[in-house]
Order: structure tokens, then sequence, then C-alpha cells
């Protein structure tokens, strides 16, 4: 990276930096208070809105969002006359699953090969230290060019809406020329990247039920139906022979016309074991990008430890279906609950219960702003230029946003490449990428600024 004063300050910022993500990564921030408590979220909600101030943000408030949870705003005005831009990222964060797959606490940040680790390291407390390592660069050269505006979303991880509804009720707090999200990444370390599209998302919980109680299963198994072995039967019917999403009504044979993944680095980033085939047809980037994918992501039923034999009157599973852009996610929830029941066998008694939703989204790509983008991609990544890619998973403020405020341009960015393997044990995130993006942002404001005083 060129020695520049942008790129020096954010270099002698990232001790700094280093120490600030290690306390937000403290606190186990789910947006769950199933699995922890409220005060968790509260706590980091807090730390965000001091660290705000810390940096002169007025108007620092946090909100109380219909779905129960905290968003942190605040406000840093610039120059008269210069443009707003929004700056996006969450502070909550997925659970840390089965914490003995971590090799180190997953709450505890930890240097390790170069990288650091822990829960929301990249997804997306990385993306809110992204912004401040930018903004304080910026007042260290000169000063911040636009306004600023910054959002930090308490229950992205979890899909409840709260911020798209709170936004809605409130239209102009979130107004802006341009907004930046900082909750994706590169295609892979070391190659700029911005998203252009994201899929959406519908999230059922399906229960079936077939008895009163447990049976033996000797005494009565063979004949009284097993509500376990319906909802098995019921999950199968959502993929095809090949794998492929199989929902009755919802088209799965779109393909992705830009950079393409291929199939040996899929293969590689996804861990994916020797000799076990990818699932679906087409090429990668179809299935990954542009064509729905079902996920069962949760089943509750007896564990195999203390398991008794016994016939199984109810059981349910938590499933997640993407959706690429020009699908309405509401449509497609309909078709998903519409095809469950349906496929429920033995006249079971099921119940289909939406749990989450997001639209897709598609970003304009010829925009000024992604001008700026590139060029500011180009300076801090030297020798290779912006590529565009798409994401698999949803962020559902998006739309939200674009609804809004549809004058307003918006790139997608940030720090979770497929190394930082968010989402699962042993998330990380590589710092030379947390450098290298701070100083892209900052770059991107001032060259952002430029276009409109010269616009």
């Amino acid at each position: 990276m060129p020695s520049t004063p942008i790129a020096e300050s954010v270099a002698a910022l990232m001790p700094r930096a280093k120490e600030e993500l290690t306390e937000l990564v403290a606190f186990r921030s789910v947006a769950d208070e199933e699995q922890f408590p409220r005060a968790e979220c509260e706590a980091a909600a807090d730390w965000v809105a001091d660290a705000l101030r810390a940096e002169g943000f007025q108007d620092v408030d946090l909100l109380d969002t219909p779905d129960g949870t905290r968003s942190v705003y605040g406000y840093l005005p610039g120059p008269e006359g210069a443009r707003t831009v929004l700056l996006y990222a969450h502070y909550d964060v997925q659970p840390p699953l089965d914490e003995a797959a971590w090799a180190s606490p997953p709450f505890t940040l930890t240097e390790r090969d170069g990288r650091w680790y822990g829960r929301g390291a990249a997804d997306c407390k990385g993306g809110f230290l992204m912004h401040l390592l930018a903004l304080r660069a910026l007042k260290a050269d000169g000063g911040v060019p636009v306004h600023v505006k910054v959002i930090a979303e308490g229950s992205e991880e979890q899909g409840t809406g709260g911020l798209e509804r709170y936004a809605e009720a409130h239209p102009d707090l979130l107004r802006a020329d341009a907004i930046v999200i900082g909750d994706c990444g590169n295609f892979r370390v070391g190659m700029p990247t911005v998203t252009a599209t994201l899929r959406g998302m519908a999230m059922v919980r399906l229960t079936v039920d077939t008895l009163a109680g447990n049976l033996h299963s000797g005494q009565f198994g063979g004949a009284a139906p097993d509500a376990l072995a319906a909802l098995i039967r019921v999950l199968d019917s959502l993929r095809a022979e090949d794998g492929s999403t199989a929902v009755d009504g919802l088209a799965s044979d779109a393909a992705w016309p830009g950079l393409q993944y291929p199939e040996e680095e899929f293969r590689k980033d996804a861990k994916v074991l020797d000799g076990v085939g990818l699932t679906g047809a087409g090429t990668v980037a179809d299935r990954i990008w542009a064509r729905p994918s079902a996920t069962v992501i949760g089943i509750d039923c007896p564990p195999v430890v203390g398991a008794t034999p016994s016939v199984q009157a109810s059981a349910r599973a938590l499933i997640s279906l993407r959706v690429p852009p020009g699908v309405d996610a509401a449509d497609a929830a309909e078709l998903l609950t519409a095809h469950l029941e349906r496929h429920v066998p033995w006249g079971a008694r099921a119940r289909v219960e939406q749990i989450g939703q997001g639209q897709p989204f598609r970003a304009d790509t010829s925009s000024p702003a992604y001008r700026a983008m590139a060029e500011a991609m180009a300076a801090a990544y030297p020798g290779e230029e912006m590529h565009e890619a798409g994401q698999g998973g949803s962020i559902p403020l998006c739309n939200t946003l674009g609804s809004l405020y549809p004058e307003a341009e918006i790139l997608l960015i940030g720090l979770s490449e497929p190394e930082a393997q968010i989402h699962a044990p042993n998330e990380s995130v590589d710092p030379v990428e947390l450098e290298r993006l701070a100083v892209t942002e900052a770059y991107f404001l001032q060259n952002y600024a430029r276009t409109a005083a010269s616009g």
C-alpha cells in the first residue's frame, strides 16, 4: 500500500483498533434472550454509543426498535454544503455454536497465524472498527469531507426486522446521498470487491405432531406414526436428487453473468471433505448467488446421548430459504410454507410459522459513488482493480433503505472474505484487510466529496 497520510494514520491506529475490537468482541451480544442475557447486547450498544461520542458525533442515540433490540445512531457534521454518507454495521453476532470447536474462546479476541479470532471479529464488529479507523484517519488529514451518519444495528443476525421498521417510521433519520454497508467482504484476501447483489431470506419453523405422547418403539413401532420420521421426509423434499433446492413453484435455474467462483477454490474455501460432491447444478456462482437455497439450520429432537427407544410424538425444524434478486421474499415464504404443508406424510399435523424475512438486493454499480469506490480500491490495493461479486447472504436493511431513499447510492464492502469463516466456529478477521479497507473507505469519502464539488 503506498505511503500516504491516510495510510500512515490507519497503520498507526491499528494497535488501538485491536484493543477496541478486543473490548467489543468480549460482549456476548447474541440478540436472543433464550441464549444470552439481554444485558450483553445492551452493554455492546453502550460501548458503540460511547465510541461515537468520543469521536465528536452529535445526536448519539440508542434507538429502541420494534423487535425489542437497540440500534445505535450518531451524526458527525461535515463542511457546509457537503454530501451526507451513511455508514452501517451491526454489533449483534451469531451464537458461538459449539464452544469446544473453537481453538480459543469465542468471545476473547485471540491472535493466531496473523489473524484475529473471535465471534464478530469480521461479522460485523470489525466493520464498525473499519468505519472508526477511516474517520480517524480523515480527521488527521484535514478533516472529514462529508456529513456522516452511523447506524449500528442490534439484531441483524436474527432477521427480526427491528431497524427496518424503525427506519420506515422515521424516514428522515437515515436519509443520505450514499450508504456504505460494511457487512460484506472481498471475494478473497487482497482482492478488493464490492458486493453487487444479495440474496433475500425467508425463515420458517416447521412443527410436526403425530401422537399425544412418545411411545415405546418396540411395543408400538411399525404402525405408530413417528413425528421425527415425518419431519425428515418433509425436509428431504426440499432437495432434488442432485441436491438442488426444490421448493414447489420456485424457479431454480437462473445464471450468474459476472465474476465466477472456480469449483476447486470453492471446495477449499468451504472446506469440503475429500470425496464429497457439491450439491446442485450449474456453476458455483449460479448456485450461491443467482438461485434459491433451502437450508435446515436446526432440528429439535432427542439427542443421541440419553435417547430412549421411543416413537417420537413431536419434532420441529428451523428452515432458512435464501432467494436471489428478482424473487419476492414474501412470495417465496408462501411457496415454502405451501410446499412444507403439502409434503407432510401420513396426515400428520403440521404448523409452519414465519420467523424472519428480508428482501434480496441489487446495486446500481454504474453510479458516481461506485466510480469513487473503484478509485479508492485501486489506490488502497496497488495493482488490483475493483471486482463485483454477489453474496449468498442477506442484509434485509438494504432493500428498506433503497425503498426509502431511491436516489441514494448503496455500496457493500467489508471484512467477511472466505477465510473469515463467519457464522462458524473460529471466525476471524485479517488485520491487513481491516487496515486496507479502512484506508479504502477514507479514500472513498474523499473521492465522493470531490465528485460532489466538481458536479
